[in-house]
């Protein structure tokens, strides 16, 4: 078995785990120079946080693990096609690859796609299902903070 099968198993174990304590099947590991750093599981059913999926939670913990909020060199392997928020944020991390085991279509039938999600991202703001608005408010009395934090 290599190294990708191993840590996909991982994440995949994970997931099953977290079917036992009442979560959904997510799990997601992260690595750097061979060695795993992080790994999370979803807990969106332990605080109804929409946001606690288990790519996000892995990043998270893999920030406090390295120290940084900079996650170049690592790669993450997840149980299932991450969401756009988790891969974004991934991105977001500077994470160098994703790897995952269930694609999008696996889990149509169980209502774990996030094929339509993304879908609605790729339209123009006007023509997505959220609405989404530029509204250039500025203080006057206040410098812009952008250059309040560049003089910081």
């Amino acid at each position: 078995m290599d190294e990708t099968e191993r840590y996909l198993r991982q994440a995949i174990d994970l997931a099953r785990d977290n079917i036992g304590t009442g979560g959904q099947p997510f799990g997601a590991v992260v690595v750097r120079d061979g060695q795993v750093v992080a790994t999370g599981v979803n807990e969106i059913h332990l605080n109804n946080d929409p946001t606690a999926h288990a790519e996000l939670l892995a990043v998270r913990a893999a920030g406090q693990a390295l120290g940084t909020p900079n996650l170049a060199g690592c790669a993450v392997y997840a149980s299932t096609h991450p969401c756009p928020m988790c891969m974004a944020a991934m991105r977001m991390a500077g994470v160098d690859a994703v790897t995952y085991a269930f694609s999008n279509e696996d889990g149509e039938p169980y209502g774990f796609s996030s094929a339509a999600v993304y879908a609605d991202l790729a339209k123009p703001f006007a023509e997505q299902s959220m609405t989404i608005a530029h509204v250039p408010v500025r203080l006057d009395d206040r410098p812009h903070p952008y250059e309040e934090w560049r003089g910081a």
